[in-house]
């Protein structure tokens, strides 16, 4: 009876062995180990397209997909810098007609727009007290003249007196000198008469310079005093623009060289040259003022515009560029993504030279010619995770939430995703 249970015990230990290591899988009866495989693996197909995850319960690697437009590589290009610098327009041959006399504005025959020449009569001013005043001058200088003949007269009888020894040498010093006085009165009312009639040829009102009427000051009929503005008169035929630059900018620029200026109002921009530049800089802002020439033969410009002036300096030397869009900034620090042996990796760059207006920057530390760096800045990547660059021709891919991986066929690798991205590819 002992040796019956012994046996029945050790068949039983036997029986429960053989299924451990049938479960481990050191046992495998032949036809059954296949068979068994393809149900373990189609069940965790199932799950995996049920769920999203695997038999542990991690989701699957799923490299991301960037078409090839989206991947940019650095570039051997050159940045000309451009230094801008913006002001009003000014017409530098402008002249001011003031009254030369006070009177009474008797004509004024030009208004605002209208063309005139130089030296051309543009109004009279009445002058009928300095009228007066010239006819005392003459007078006076007729009585300075009569005084005069009299003490010459009276001058010469006292030579021919003092000849004789008839008066003393001290009469006739003072008949010398009332002539000499008599002489000097006659001419300082000449001087006067002189002076009174400048005013009397200044009661006509004059053009100074050929140009337009740009403000008329003063009305018909209204009283004016001496030096009162009576017109403003442009000339268009060239024109200005004052601005200011950097001390650090300032020793790139040459007198002449051609500046693109876009005038508030134009569509195109005109070409100027940079004419001037001022010996030192203005104490206050550290700038130094530049003033360009415009050239308006034909007067399509006016006087006053707000004028944006544009000076393009060019590069000597090529640089290795990138897009400004595939750079992006954490912490303060610069850095670019990059697809590296099929996996993302993230580096810190050191920037140069920006070109606004091309949308690239300089890369001088970072980056090879031959990297392949994301063109625009994503969101949500992660250093380290799987990636590919596919054709632009390629079927649209599914999102990331929206990728089903088939049980009936294990063999095939799950279906990319892709990124999303955050700002649209600039080149």
């Amino acid at each position: 009876m002992k040796k019956r249970i012994w046996a029945m015990g050790l068949a039983a230990v036997c029986v429960v062995a053989a299924g451990g290591a049938w479960k481990a899988g050191w046992l495998l009866l032949p036809g059954l180990d296949a068979q068994a495989a393809r149900t373990e693996t189609a069940a965790k197909a199932d799950k995996v397209a049920k769920t999203g995850k695997d038999g542990d319960g991690k989701k699957p690697d799923v490299p991301l997909e960037f078409l090839a437009r989206e991947v940019v590589q650095p570039v051997l290009a050159r940045m000309p810098e451009s230094i801008t610098f913006s002001g009003p327009l000014v017409a530098p041959q402008t002249a001011v007609v003031r009254a030369k006399s006070g009177g009474t504005l008797v004509t004024l025959s030009v208004a605002e727009g209208s063309r005139v020449r130089a030296a051309q009569v543009l109004g009279r001013i009445e002058l009928a007290e300095l009228d007066t005043r010239v006819a005392e001058r003459g007078a006076m200088l007729e009585a300075a003249r009569a005084t005069l003949m009299q003490a010459e007269r009276t001058h010469a009888g006292n030579e021919k007196l003092a000849a004789q020894q008839f008066i003393s040498s001290s009469a006739l010093d003072n008949s010398r000198a009332a002539v000499d006085t008599a002489r000097a009165n006659l001419q300082a009312a000449q001087a006067s008469l002189d002076t009174t009639r400048v005013g009397q040829r200044d009661a006509s009102v004059l053009a100074p310079i050929a140009g337009i009427v740009a403000k008329r000051h003063a009305l018909q009929g209204e009283k004016v005093s001496p030096e009162q503005n009576l017109l403003t008169i442009v000339d268009l035929a060239r024109l200005e623009l004052a601005g200011s630059v950097g001390t650090h900018q300032v020793a790139r620029l040459q007198v002449g060289v051609p500046v693109q200026v876009q005038v508030e109002g134009m569509t195109e921009a005109v070409t100027g040259r940079l004419a001037r530049i001022a010996p030192a800089a203005e104490p206050g802002t550290r700038s130094i003022g530049v003033t360009i020439e415009l050239d308006n033969p034909q007067e399509r410009l006016r006087a006053g515009p707000y004028a944006m002036a544009r000076v393009d300096l060019p590069d000597a030397s090529d640089r290795l560029t990138l897009p400004a869009a595939a750079v992006g900034t954490s912490s303060g620090q610069d850095h670019v993504w990059l697809i590296e042996n099929g996996k993302l990796a993230r580096r810190a760059v050191r920037l140069g030279k920006r070109d606004d207006s091309g949308g690239r920057v300089e890369v001088l530390q970072g980056v090879t010619a031959s990297s392949q760096v994301l063109g625009a800045r994503f969101d949500n990547l992660r250093e380290g995770a799987p990636a590919l660059v596919v054709s632009s021709t390629a079927v649209p891919r599914p999102a990331a939430s929206s990728v089903i991986v088939s049980a009936k066929a294990p063999a095939t690798a799950p279906a990319p995703t892709t990124a999303a991205a955050s700002a649209p590819l600039t080149r």
